[in-house]
């Protein structure tokens, strides 16, 4: 299958290593949504006590999504801040959710990439990662791509969709591996028929941190609500899915009546496995919060960050009201708590009054194992 050529695309990569002035001929007067410069490819992922997979498939750079908690901006002011800037993109944290640029499809690369993954030794994998490909890990792979010209984000959205749905394929056909897919778009629905072909290699999930759609609209002002998720997650249960939920990020603002209902929400689905997380401290992420509170002028908990022990305290006390309401509601051995690895220090330990049992409960999540079919 043939992707799209870059050069016909708003935002173009250089023509050739070190061309720095065709990229300034086409990011000029434009908006960073385009193609980005290397292809999608497998890559080993980095996950701490997750359990989610141990390589990730990310179909672009950048998210239209634009949560306010998200880490991911960071690591690109990182890594990609100055591949980034010759898109335009000053301020890769800042402009979190304004710029997505779908990485490339070369077969080729993709299938070396696979053959690497499907051959590498059991041995030599994380076990929590039960051998499963993510999609993605620092993107969605449903998100809507916005842009001006509707043309050109016909065919973004057309090479979007190719990148998901020929990976998957090939996947499927010609390697043994799992794969676990992780959205917040309902448009995921298209693909469900392709996700049925895999059986138990395949696990579905959704981010649903809250039912109040109110609030998701500070955290996610761009993501599809989170009754459209549950929507979607109730039709894939339907179709026969197997499927998972992401209570995570958890917010300060989900007392414990919203976290039982999401969680009551999650139950009825009869999920595999239901992660949960409450909001951490990334980077810039606060700062990015608290002006989206501002423009929607809405005040938020934020005294949860003001300083490290106290979101340590906040975070400690949403993973063990979950935990509670997951016995409550009898789902307590689906649950899979995502305790901080900050979580495990000494000064916390010290403030817990049993500190032995504290640390036990924390090895238990972090050694825990996630089902799979």
């Amino acid at each position: 299958m043939n992707s799209l050529q870059p050069e016909l695309l708003e935002v173009a990569p250089p023509t050739r290593a070190g061309d720095r002035g065709s990229v300034g001929r086409h990011t000029a007067k434009k908006t960073p949504v385009g193609m980005w410069s290397s292809p999608a490819v497998i890559a080993e992922n980095n996950f701490i006590y997750k359990s989610l997979s141990n390589w990730a498939f990310n179909v672009a750079v950048g998210c239209s999504h634009a949560c306010r908690f998200c880490y991911v901006p960071s690591a690109a002011t990182i890594k990609q801040g100055p591949k980034l800037a010759e898109y335009g993109v000053k301020d890769p944290d800042a402009e979190w959710g304004d710029y997505v640029l779908l990485r490339p499809w070369d077969e080729a690369k993709f299938l070396a990439s696979l053959r690497t993954a499907q051959n590498t030794p059991k041995r030599l994998l994380k076990p929590d990662g039960n051998r499963a490909v993510m999609y993605c890990s620092t993107t969605d792979p449903y998100q809507v791509i916005h842009h001006t010209d509707p043309d050109q984000q016909k065919g973004l959205s057309q090479h979007a969709r190719l990148l998901v749905r020929r990976s998957l394929q090939l996947i499927r056909d010609q390697s043994d591996l799992n794969v676990r897919i992780l959205t917040r778009s309902p448009l995921a629905r298209a693909d469900f028929d392709l996700f049925k072909s895999f059986g138990p290699r395949l696990l579905f999930g959704m981010s649903l941190p809250t039912l109040r759609n109110d609030l998701a609209k500070v955290y996610e002002p761009k993501a599809p609500a989170p009754s459209q998720r549950l929507a979607a997650l109730r039709a894939a249960r339907e179709a026969g899915l197997n499927v998972y939920v992401a209570m995570a990020p958890t917010y300060p603002e989900c007392d414990e009546g919203d976290l039982r209902a999401t969680l009551k929400a999650a139950a009825e689905l009869e999920p595999v496995t239901i992660f949960h997380e409450p909001i951490n401290i990334r980077a810039e992420n606060v700062e990015r919060i608290n002006a989206q509170a501002d423009s929607l002028g809405i005040n938020l908990q934020t005294h949860v960050f003001s300083t490290r022990e106290q979101w340590q305290d906040y975070a400690v006390s949403a993973l063990q009201t979950v935990e509670r309401l997951a016995k409550e509601i009898g789902v307590a051995e689906q649950l899979h708590l995502w305790p901080d690895k900050s979580l495990g220090s000494a000064s916390v330990a010290n403030r817990m009054s049993k500190p032995a049992e504290y640390l036990r409960w924390l090895g238990k999540y972090w050694g825990r194992i996630s089902e799979w079919p």
